[in-house]
C-alpha cells in the first residue's frame, strides 16, 4: 500500500498548491465569487462535471448498481438529465442576469419582496449539502490509512476549508479539474473495465445475475419519478449548480458546455452501475451495498491503480464538498448577512478586497461549521433528504414561474416558497422525512399557490419588469 498512500498524499499536497496559486489571481469580488465570469468551455464543462458527480453519485451509484444492477444508474442518471435541462433551456438567460446568488435573481425579478425567505432556505440546504460530503471523508480515510472517523473529517474538511478560502471560486474551479481528470481516469477508463474483466466479461454478469439486474425499472418506476422530482429539479435551481453558471464567459460557453457535461453524467452513471453489478458477481454477500466500492477498489485493483482510483473517491467527495461550501458562504454574506446590516455592495478597489476578505471569512467560518456539525452527526441522510425536499418544495416554482411567466408576482412567491415549504414540513412529520407523498404535495401546494395569488395581486411593477427585460436581453461575447 505505500505506493497507494504515495498517490494520496501527493493529490492533497497537490490540492493545498493549487489553492495557494488560485489565491493570487482572486483579487475583486466577481474573481473570488464566480471567477471573473471568464470560464471557457472545457474548463467550465470540467467544474460542472465535478461539482455535480460527488461521493454519492460515485460510491452511492455504485452501492445502487450492486443492489439494483443496470437501473441503479438512474439516480446519477436524472442528475445528467437536470444539468442537460439547465444548460439547454435555462443556463444562457441565467448567465446574463449578472448575479452571484439565486436570492438575487427572485430579487431583480420580483422585486426584492422574495429574496430573503428563499436565502434561509438555500442557506440550509448548501449547508446540508457540505455537510454531508464532509462525512464521507470518514469512510474514504479509514479504507485509506484506518484513521478514526473525527481525524478523518478533520483532516478531509480542513484541506478544502484551506483552499476554499485562499482563493475562492478560482481555487474551486482549478482543484475541480484536477478532480475531473483523476475521476475520468479512475473511475471509466481503470476501474469500470478492470471490475467487469474482473467478473468475467458482460456474459458472465447476464449468467450469474437475476434478469431484474439488467431490467431498465428494476429499481421501480415510482423511485425514478422521485429521483425526477428531487435530482433533476434540484438541479435547476441550486445555488452550488447557478455559481457555476455564473463563472462561463459567455451564452454559448454555459450551453454547450454545460451540455457536454450532462452527457458525462449520463456515462458517469452507467458506468457507476455497471461497476456496482459487477462487484454483486465478485462479492455477493457484502453488508452494505455503500461497501461494494471500495470493496472491489481493494481486493481488484493493482497497486497504484488502487491509490489512484481511491483518489478519484476522494476527489469526487472534495469537488461537491468545497462546491457546496463555497455556495453555503456567499449565500449567508450575499443574501442574509448583508440584508442584516443593510450594507450595498461597494465599487471602488478598496472595496472589492474588503468583499473579497469578507467572503473568504465567510468561507471560513461555514467551513468551521460545516466540520463541527459532521463530527457531531452520524447519519445525515435524513437531513438532506429535509433540505432537498425545502429546496425543490418551496423554490423550483417561484424560480421557474420567475423565468417563464411574465404574470408571477413577488406575493404569489412568497406564497409559493412559504405554502410549499410548510406542506414538505408538515408531510415528513407524517408520512416520515424518506417518503416520496411530501415532495409530491409541496409541488402541487406551490404552484397552485403562485398561480392563484399572482393573478389575485396586482402585475409585479413595470419598472422592475423592464429591468429584468433589459438583463435579460444582454448580450455576451459570443467567443468560445
Amino acid at each position: 500500500m505505500a505506493v497507494d498512500y504515495a498517490v494520496i498524499v501527493l493529490y492533497l499536497a497537490g490540492m493545498l498548491a493549487v489553492g495557494w496559486w488560485g489565491m493570487r489571481r482572486a483579487r475583486s469580488k466577481s474573481e473570488f465569487l464566480v471567477a471573473g465570469r471568464r470560464l471557457g468551455p472545457f474548463m467550465y464543462s470540467g467544474t460542472m462535471a465535478a461539482i455535480v458527480l460527488g461521493g454519492a453519485s460515485t460510491i452511492g451509484g455504485v452501492g445502487l448498481g450492486y443492489q439494483y444492477g443496470l437501473s441503479g444508474a438512474w439516480m446519477v442518471f436524472t442528475i445528467g438529465l437536470g444539468l442537460l435541462a439547465l444548460s439547454l433551456f435555462f443556463s444562457a438567460r441565467i448567465a446574463r442576469l449578472k448575479v452571484y446568488t439565486v436570492s438575487e435573481m427572485l430579487d431583480l425579478r420580483y422585486g426584492g419582496s422574495a429574496g430573503v425567505i428563499s436565502g434561509v432556505v438555500m442557506w440550509a440546504y448548501t449547508l446540508m449539502l457540505a455537510v454531508t460530503s464532509t462525512i464521507a471523508y470518514a469512510t474514504i480515510f479509514d479504507v485509506l490509512f484506518g484513521l478514526d472517523r473525527t481525524v478523518s473529517i478533520i483532516l478531509g474538511g480542513a484541506i478544502v476549508v484551506a483552499y476554499s478560502t485562499l482563493g475562492g471560486m478560482w481555487s474551486i474551479t482549478l482543484t475541480d479539474m484536477v478532480q475531473f481528470v483523476v475521476k475520468t481516469i479512475g473511475v471509466l477508463l481503470l476501474l469500470l473495465p478492470i471490475a467487469v474483466v474482473k467478473a468475467g466479461g458482460f456474459g458472465e454478469l447476464r449468467a450469474e445475475l437475476p434478469d431484474d439486474y439488467f431490467a431498465p425499472l428494476g429499481i421501480g418506476g415510482q423511485t425514478v419519478f422521485t429521483y425526477v422530482l428531487i435530482y433533476s429539479f434540484g438541479m435547476l435551481i441550486g445555488q452550488d449548480i447557478w455559481q457555476r453558471v455564473f463563472t462561463a464567459r459567455s451564452d454559448r460557453v454555459a450551453r454547450l458546455g454545460g451540455t457536454a457535461a450532462g452527457t458525462y453524467c449520463l456515462v458517469y452513471a452507467l458506468a457507476g452501475a455497471v461497476i456496482g453489478t459487477a462487484a454483486k458477481v465478485l462479492y455477493p454477500h457484502l453488508g452494505s451495498p455503500d461497501d461494494a466500492f471500495a470493496t472491489i477498489v481493494k481486493d481488484a485493483l493493482p497497486m497504484g491503480v488502487r491509490g489512484l482510483v481511491l483518489a478519484a473517491a476522494l476527489s469526487a467527495v472534495m469537488s461537491t464538498s468545497s462546491g457546496a461550501l463555497i455556495a453555503c458562504a456567499t449565500v449567508a454574506n450575499n443574501d442574509i448577512w448583508s440584508r442584516l446590516r443593510g450594507a450595498v455592495g461597494g465599487g471602488t478597489a478598496a472595496g472589492e478586497r474588503d468583499e473579497v476578505r469578507g467572503n473568504r471569512a465567510f468561507i471560513l467560518l461555514m467551513g468551521i461549521a460545516v466540520i463541527c456539525i459532521a463530527i457531531a452527526l452520524n447519519d445525515v441522510v435524513q437531513a438532506l433528504t429535509v433540505a432537498y425536499n425545502l429546496l425543490v418544495g418551496g423554490l423550483l416554482v417561484p424560480i421557474l414561474g420567475g423565468l417563464l411567466w411574465k404574470r408571477g408576482t413577488g406575493t404569489g412567491a412568497l406564497a409559493a416558497v412559504a405554502t410549499g415549504g410548510a406542506t414538505v414540513i408538515a408531510l415528513m412529520a407524517w408520512r416520515g422525512v424518506l417518503a416520496n407523498e411530501p415532495i409530491y404535495y409541496g409541488l402541487l401546494v406551490s404552484l397552485v399557490a403562485y398561480v392563484i395569488v399572482s393573478l389575485s395581486t396586482r402585475p409585479t411593477d413595470p419598472a422592475v419588469l423592464a429591468e429584468w427585460r433589459a438583463r435579460l436581453a444582454q448580450k455576451s461575447p459570443s467567443g468560445v
